[in-house]
């Protein structure tokens, strides 16, 4: 048997609603989470938070981060 990835469907709205209850959850403002993120100054379960952050974002909007786009 081929084990195959699960798919899991959001619509724009509640993938917005998950943004916010994850933002809430690193008691930091999007902001501040992209500065620290930048700075590696992030701990675990709020680097978890911002990775997640940044594939909603892209789901989103369809833009990838800057620092991405260099790699």
């Amino acid at each position: 048997m081929i084990d195959r990835p699960t798919v899991i469907h959001r619509t724009p709205d509640q993938l917005r609603a998950q943004r916010a209850r994850l933002l809430a959850e690193a008691g930091l403002s999007y902001e501040q989470l992209a500065e620290r993120a930048g700075a590696w100054t992030l701990r675990l379960e709020q680097q978890d938070i911002w990775h997640t952050i940044e594939g909603i974002d892209y789901l989103l909007d369809g833009t990838v981060p800057a620092e991405q786009e260099e790699q």
